[in-house]
C-alpha cells in the first residue's frame, strides 16, 4: 500500500459503480471525464451524477439529468481548496475561480466580528466557498489603536484604510505596542467570541507584529484557539530571515512548541522561503508523532504585502536580509520597482498600499515544494485592486487587475509545473485539494470532511481542466497581472456550474465554511494570581506583577 494515499479496493469499487442500478434524472450530470479522487486513489473514465449539491453517482453507465457537461479529455477533481485567500471581494474572487478555486479562506489575516462577517458574506451571496479566522491582528487594532473607529467587520478588503487611519498619529499599535495583561484579556475576549461564532480558528501575522507581539501573546493566542480543538494559521515571527541568531526557522519553533504542547492544530503559512526545509522536516516529524500540523506554498519566485510591513523597514530589510529596495520591492499600481526615498514617502502617504516582493533564492527552491507530501498549494490571492488603488467591480475586465499574479494562477501554474516536471497528477491534485481537507476535517472541521473528495455521498465542489493544457497566464507586467489562466473551463461549487466554457457566470451558491456556533464561549482570562497558584509554591505569598512589557495601564 502507498503510504501517502491509503486506500481500499472495496470501497473504490464501490464508489466506482455507485448508483449504476438507479433509473433517474440528476439535476447535473458530467459524463466521459477522467475521475481523479485522491483519497481513494480512483483515477478511470466515469459518469457523475449530482442531485441537490451532492454527488450522487460516479458509474460508467450513460445517465441523464436536467443539465450535462461532456467532460471527455477533461479531468474531473475535488474543487480546489485556498486557506490563504486575502481575494475575499467579488473580482478577485471571479479572478479566483478562473484558476479553479472553489473554497477560498482567509486563514492568515483572518477578520473581526466573525459571525457579522459570515451574516453579510450569506446576506450578499458569494460565488466560491467562504471561511475566515479571528484575526490577532486587527482584533489588536481595536484595542491598540482606540482612535480607528470600526463598526464592521473588518477582512482584507476593507483593511487598508484602517490601516492608514492607525497610522495618522505615527504609532501603529496593532503592530508596535506590547500588550499588558489586561490589553491581552480585552484581545483575546474578542477572539473567544468569534470563535464562538464559528471561526475556523486563529489567524496570526507574527511578522507584521514582530516587535509589539511578545512570545507569551503569541503562545495565549494559540491556548484561544486550543479551547476550542481549533488551528492557528501563523505568518512566523522571523519569515525571511536567514541570519542568525533570528532565523526564520525560529519563528516555526515558537509556534510549533506551541502547538504540541496545546495539541492543538497548526497551519504554517507560505513555507516558501529560508529554512523551508527544515521547517518541512519538523512538520513532518511532528506529523508521526499524531500532530495535525503542515505548510502551505505557492509557486512564485515574489510575495505581496502591504508597504508598511515591519520587515520591510530598512533596518531589517537592507541590513538583516541585504536586499536592496530598488531590485525587489515593485510597485503594481505605479509600475514601478521603488528606490528607498520612493518606499519612505508610500509608507508615511499610504500605508496600505500593496506591493510585490521579489526574492530570488525561490526559484532554486520552487521545484522542491511540487513534491512534498502534505505541503499544500494555497495562492496567498490579494484584493482585486485596479490601478486607482480602489477595489474593481465584479464586471471590470481582467487586464485592469493590479496586483500579484498568484491571485489568478497559483493553481494552474503548480498543475502546468507538476506536468512538465513528470508529478503524479494525483500527487498534485493532494496538493491543491484533498490533504488541506484532510487536516482541516481532522480538526473536527464537518465541511471539510465533505469536500476534497470525488466520492458519492460528498459535496460536488468539482473542477474540471484539462491536463495537458492547463496553465497559468497572469504575469508581472502590468496589464498582465490578471490575464486569467487556461484549461480550465469548468468549476462546479455545491452543484452549480460557476464557470462554464471558461466564462464566470453570475451565480452564488457559495457555502459558509465554519464550526457550528456555540451557546457559550470559552474564554478564560489571564490572572496573575491564579498563574502563581498554579505554578509556585506561594509561600510566602506573591504580590503579583505584570510581566509582559507592556506600558503601565492606568
Amino acid at each position: 500500500m502507498n503510504k501517502l494515499f491509503p486506500c481500499a479496493a472495496g470501497f473504490v469499487m464501490a464508489l466506482v459503480f455507485a448508483g449504476t442500478g438507479l433509473a433517474q434524472d440528476y439535476d447535473l450530470v458530467i459524463n466521459n471525464g477522467r475521475v481523479i479522487d485522491p483519497e481513494t486513489m480512483y483515477d478511470g473514465i466515469a459518469n457523475v451524477g449530482i442531485t441537490d449539491g451532492i454527488i450522487t453517482a460516479i458509474t460508467r453507465t450513460k445517465i441523464f439529468g436536467k443539465e450535462t457537461i461532456d467532460a471527455a479529455g477533461l479531468v474531473v477533481a475535488p474543487g480546489f481548496i485556498d486557506t490563504h485567500f486575502h481575494a475575499v471581494d467579488p473580482f478577485a474572487t471571479k479572478l479566483a475561480l478562473r484558476d479553479g478555486t472553489t473554497t477560498g479562506m482567509d486563514l492568515e489575516l483572518g477578520a473581526t466580528s466573525v459571525g457579522e462577517w459570515y451574516e453579510k458574506k450569506a446576506s450578499e451571496g458569494w460565488q466560491v466557498n467562504f471561511g475566515t479566522t479571528s484575526s490577532l491582528n486587527l482584533n489588536r487594532m481595536i484595542v491598540h489603536d482606540p482612535e480607528v473607529k470600526i463598526t464592521e467587520p473588518v477582512d482584507f478588503s476593507n483593511a487598508p484604510g484602517y490601516l492608514n487611519e492607525s497610522a495618522k498619529d505615527g504609532v501603529q499599535g496593532w503592530s508596535v505596542s506590547r500588550s499588558s495583561v489586561a490589553q491581552m484579556n480585552e484581545i483575546f475576549s474578542l477572539m473567544d467570541e468569534d470563535l464562538r461564532q464559528g471561526a475556523i480558528g486563529v489567524g496570526v501575522g507574527a511578522a507584521y507584529m514582530a516587535r509589539g507581539m511578545t512570545s507569551y501573546e503569541q503562545f495565549e493566542a494559540q491556548r484561544v484557539s486550543a479551547r476550542y480543538d481549533r488551528l492557528t494559521s501563523v505568518h512566523t515571527r522571523f519569515h525571511l530571515s536567514s541570519q542568525t541568531p533570528a532565523e526564520a526557522q525560529l519563528g516555526l519553533d515558537e509556534v510549533l512548541v506551541n502547538a504540541m504542547l496545546l495539541d492543538a492544530p497548526l497551519l504554517l503559512a507560505h513555507d516558501n522561503d529560508y529554512g523551508w526545509w527544515e521547517n518541512e522536516e519538523k512538520l513532518r516529524m511532528a506529523r508521526a508523532q499524531g500532530h495535525n500540523v503542515w505548510a502551505e506554498y505557492y509557486p512564485y519566485d515574489a510575495g505581496s504585502t502591504v508597504v508598511s510591513a515591519d520587515f520591510l523597514q530598512p533596518d531589517i530589510w537592507e541590513k538583516t536580509y541585504g536586499y536592496k529596495y530598488e531590485e525587489t520591492i515593485y510597485d503594481p499600481l505605479g509600475d514601478r520597482f521603488l528606490t528607498k526615498d520612493q518606499y519612505h514617502e508610500m509608507v508615511k502617504s499610504n500605508p496600505g498600499s500593496t506591493v510585490v516582493v521579489f526574492f530570488p533564492a525561490r526559484r532554486q527552491w520552487q521545484d522542491n515544494w511540487l513534491r512534498i507530501p502534505h505541503m499544500t498549494v494555497a495562492t496567498d490571492a490579494m484584493a482585486g485592486m485596479g490601478t486607482d488603488g480602489k477595489l474593481l467591480p465584479w464586471d471590470a475586465d481582467y487586464n485592469e487587475y493590479a496586483g500579484h499574479p498568484r491571485t489568478g494562477g497559483a493553481f494552474a501554474k503548480t498543475l502546468r509545473l507538476g506536468r512538465e516536471q513528470g508529478i503524479p497528477l494525483m500527487f498534485t491534485l493532494s496538493q491543491l485539494s484533498y490533504w488541506t481537507a484532510l487536516h482541516l476535517g481532522d480538526a473536527g472541521l464537518e465541511d471539510m470532511k465533505q469536500r476534497g473528495r470525488v466520492q458519492v455521498g460528498k459535496v460536488a465542489d468539482l473542477t474540471l481542466f484539462d491536463p495537458e493544457t492547463v496553465t497559468d497566464n497572469a504575469t508581472y507586467k502590468a496589464g498582465e497581472n490578471g490575464t486569467p489562466s487556461t484549461g480550465i473551463p469548468y468549476v462546479i461549487v455545491h452543484g452549480t456550474v460557476v464557470v462554464e466554457d471558461s466564462e464566470v457566470l453570475p451565480v452564488k451558491p457559495g457555502q459558509p465554511i465554519r464550526y457550528p456556533i456555540e451557546d457559550l464561549g470559552r474564554f478564560v482570562p489571564l490572572d496573575v494570581n491564579k498563574w502563581l497558584d498554579e505554578n509556585t509554591i506561594g509561600v510566602p505569598p506573591q504580590a503579583p506583577v505584570d510581566d509582559t512589557g507592556a506600558a503601565v495601564i492606568e
